[in-house]
This record gives structure tokens, sequence and C-alpha cells, in this order.
């Protein structure tokens, strides 16, 4: 059923009027406008479908559990005048704005209508969102917002973007309050890109969405350079290089349908856990193919998808920001029914080592999920940070730190699996003993040390090594003797900072048990005004 169909004042339900014997004239006239104004202008229609995009209603219809969406300020005009616009006041006035269902769950949406002044934003049309943005924090329930818009109406000048300033400043105290997901079926230019900025979850849709806050006719002005807008800011370059879009998708239709996935995967506010989904997957499961998706040598790549698939239930998890950093995988799953962030260094890609984006990508991840009470995993296989000039001068320790400070000051439960290797200050920052995990794991295969054994040989025993007949022998016998004594799986377990060697085929059971003993956790933050993260 359309919102169209569903909206629509039926002439069965109307009563009589006694005094003619028909239908009341003022109900007749109220059916006749809103059916008016739920159609459009069908050219403006037939001009959308044309660029293969759905019209605001057909999206807030796909977003939606059926039937169930409540439109407001339909009727919304803008009173603004010069330039034409006093003979042009379309109702809703370019936003479609209400609430309604996904999955039986309150959400509430707003969506840019392209066919009304291409989308772009007035005065009416900002204070719609702005109401919108408020019922969504009083009622605690997440808001999407379905941006396909031209920026700013510059007709209505200032009053245009200090409207914008209002939906900034909502995005800003809504966040970490309610969930925020702007999904981008269109352009989205200037200052107008720094709202999905500001929310917790960015979708794009190839070929069809554009983010960037100079457009490409600026950039040949300004700097002579020769681009599209999709090669400056279409869905691939934000979802594989800039980092600004978690996931990208191919057409709108399965876009809104992971949009509605993602909803089902978290809490409708921070003071509520995510929804708890029955599984057949017995929580007790041996995950016996961790034994041969690992390799024994910790040169050895592989892929930790594969690993993270083990142990998931059902197989299934939800990863964020895929191509972007594909050194460190952020994913959402579920274990026994329950949802969980997962943080997993990525052996395939840069051998799994923390850099510059890696730390971002991590950093942004864990802070959403202790934001909305998910549970963290921490997964490692981390040779160390990634050696550079061109890291250390990007800010790598500013960076890093970033990753830090938000595995530190996150309070919900969090579980650490120490897979093979885990050497240095990355093996600090991946959620480590010493920086407040709660529970702490390492398979049989586990080296944690201040760096690799060769490395350390290399440096500690560095005369006796050069003052050596047979150097290479000596070096050799040298490493052996370091991983003896300081890289045996139960040295860290020897000495309290790993709480349970484990066989890796009861990973998945011993990270539920370790998680339903956590999930009464509490833990409190310093009295603070708000804390001072590296940025």
């Amino acid at each position: 059923m359309s919102i169209t169909d569903d909206r629509r004042i039926s002439t069965d339900d109307l009563p009589e009027d006694p005094s003619t014997g028909g239908l009341p004239e003022q109900l007749l006239k109220l059916r006749e406008l809103k059916e008016g104004i739920y159609a459009g202008d069908p050219a403006a229609t037939e001009r959308q479908h044309a660029k293969n995009k759905l019209t605001a209603r057909e999206r807030i219809d796909l977003l939606l559990d059926e039937g169930s969406f409540h439109e407001i300020e339909t009727l919304r005009r803008h009173r603004a005048s010069g330039f034409g616009l006093e003979h042009k006041k379309p109702h809703t006035d370019g936003v479609i704005t209400g609430w309604g269902t996904v999955h039986g769950r309150t959400v509430f949406v707003y969506a840019h209508d392209f066919r009304i002044f291409g989308g772009a934003l007035g005065e009416a049309h900002a204070q719609k969102i702005h109401k919108l943005m408020d019922l969504a924090e009083s009622a605690g329930a997440p808001l999407v917002s379905l941006n396909d818009g031209a920026g700013a109406r510059i007709q209505e000048g200032v009053t245009a973007l200090a409207g914008y300033g209002g939906i900034f400043q909502r995005n800003t105290r809504c966040s970490g309050v309610i969930p925020q997901i702007s999904v981008m079926l269109g352009p989205c230019a200037g200052g107008a890109a720094y709202s999905p900025a500001l929310t917790d979850f960015v979708f794009m849709v190839r070929e069809s969405s554009q983010m960037f806050i100079t457009g490409p006719d600026v950039v040949r002005a300004v700097t002579g350079e020769e681009i599209s807008q999709n090669g400056l800011g279409g869905a691939d370059v934000h979802a594989s290089v800039s980092g600004v879009a978690a996931f990208a998708y191919d057409d709108e239709e399965s876009c809104l349908e992971e949009v509605r996935y993602l909803l089902s995967m978290l809490p409708q506010n921070n003071r509520e856990t995510a929804p708890v989904e029955e599984t057949e997957d017995p929580a007790d499961r041996s995950t016996d193919a961790l034994l041969d998706l690992v390799p024994g040598d910790p040169n050895r790549s592989y892929d930790m998808r594969q690993v993270i698939e083990e142990i998931v239930d059902d197989h299934d998890f939800f990863e964020v920001q895929p191509t972007w950093a594909t050194n460190i995988i952020c994913a959402l799953a579920r274990l026994d029914g329950h949802v969980v962030g997962i943080v997993a260094n990525q052996p395939a890609s840069l051998a799994g080592v923390l850099d510059i984006h890696a730390s971002e990508k991590a950093a942004r991840f864990v802070q959403t999920c202790d934001a909305f009470n998910i549970p963290l995993v921490s997964l490692v296989d981390v040779p160390g940070f990634l050696p550079g000039v061109d890291q250390e001068h990007g800010g790598i320790i500013r960076h890093g730190a970033k990753l830090l400070y938000a595995y530190c000051n996150a309070t919900v439960p969090r579980v650490q699996v120490i897979l093979r290797k885990a050497y240095g200050g990355a093996y600090i920052v991946m959620d480590s003993r010493s920086i407040g995990v709660d529970v702490s794991l390492a398979w049989p295969s586990n080296e944690i040390a201040v760096m690799g054994a060769e490395g350390a040989a290399n440096v500690i025993f560095r005369r006796e090594i050069a003052a050596a007949d047979g150097p290479d022998a000596v070096r050799q016998q040298k490493i052996k003797e370091y991983q003896s004594e300081l890289m045996h799986p139960y040295y860290a377990a020897e000495r309290g900072l790993v709480d349970d060697v484990i066989d890796p085929r009861e990973t998945r059971s011993a990270l539920i048990s370790s998680l339903a003993m956590l999930r009464t956790k509490h833990a409190d933050l310093p009295s603070r005004k708000h804390g001072n993260p590296p940025v």
C-alpha cells in the first residue's frame, strides 16, 4: 500500500450532511487537497524517475513498515517573498516529515522532495525538520534523513543558512542520545554536507548521490583540476577514500532495505539496549573451523572475516565501512541473540597493522557502540603501528590516541581475544587488560610482546651477534631464547594480563558466557562536563 492510498480520506468513511443529504463540503475539499499533495506534480515525478531516482514518498514507503507512516505539517507553506517566491507556495515546502515503524519500532523520518524547489532548504522547510528532530529526541527514537536536496534556498538568503544551523545544533544535541542515520539519495553540497557528517551512519547510492563542500566548477576555477561530481564526491569516493560514508549501494531499494536491517540492530536510544532475537544457533557450538582458518605461522595472512563468520550467530554480521581502512574490521553481529560490536585486525590487509585511518575508523565505531550500550568484542592479531614518515607527519600519534581514548572511555562490557600477534603499543591500544578490558582471552598461538622475537633479539643481543664468528646462527639462537623466555603462550596469563588461554574451538561459547556475566555491568565515569579527546 502506498502512502497516498494509506492517507487517503475515503468517501465511505465520511458522515452524511443532514442538511444536504450529501458529504460535508469541507471534508471533500480536504480530501482533494491532500490527494493532490500526495500525488505531486506528474511531470516532476516523471523527471525524478527518469534519473533512476524514487520520489520522497516512494522512499518512505520502502523504509517504513507498510501503512505505518504518520505525516506532520503536510499543509506547511513558506512565507517568503521576492524573486518570484510569492507566486509559488507549494504545500510541504519541499520536505516530508513524520514518523512510522521499522520492524514494529518507532522511527522518525524526513525526506527532501526534489520535485519542489529541488529539495532546497528554506525557513519553513528547516522549521519542519527542527520540529521533527525535537520530537525524535523527546520520544527517544531513531531519526533517519533521506537527503536529496540542492542546499540552501538562495532566494531566502541568510534565513536559509540559519535553518541549517538549527539542524546542526540538534544533530549535536542528539548525538549519542538517539541513533541518527543519513541516507544520501541525491546531491548534498556546501554546508548541507555537515549534517550527515554529524550523524552516526551515512548511506550512499552509487551514481545518484554526491557530497562535497565545493563542487567541480569551483574546484576547476580555483585549482584548474577537472573532475566529475561522482569523481569528487560520489558514493565510492566517500566509502573507500574519505571514509565519510559507512555504506554504498547500487540502488535505492537495496540501500533502504539495509537501513532497515541496521535499525534492527540498534536500540531506540541511549537508555535502552538493542533488540534481542532468538536464534537456533547453539551457544555452545564448537568453532572447529577456526583451527584451519588461522595459520599457525604468525607471518601468514588470512581473512579475519571468516573468523567472525564462524563465531557469530548464523554466520551473519553487518560490516561498517567495509571498503575504507580495510586493515581493521568493524561490524555489528549477534552472539546468542544479543547485539555486539566487533573490532578486529585484518591480517589480509597490510598485515593487520594499525595506521591513521584504521585508528580513526575503529575509534568512531567504539564510541558509537559505547553510546548505545552495545558490548564490544576485540579480535586481536596486530603486529604494531604502521611505520613511515607519512604516518608520523600525518599524526599517527594523535590518531592512534583516538582509539586508545575511545576504549579507555567505554563503559560497556568489553571482551578481548588474542588470536596470534599482539605487539607493542598496538597491543595496548587494542583493548588490553591494562586499559580496562573486562575479560581477556587468548589462543595458544598468542604472541604478546614489545616487538617480534627477531627484532627484539637484534636489539638486545646486538653486540653478541656482531662479535660472533657465525652471526646468523647466534641470531637464530637468541631469537629462540627470547621466544622461550618472554613470548611463550602462557607468559601474559602467568602475570594476570590474560584471564585464560582457551581452545580456539571454544571461542564462541567463551565469548557468550563472558558477555552474559557482564550483562549487568555498571561503570561510572568521573564527574565532568565532558572529556577532551584528541580530534
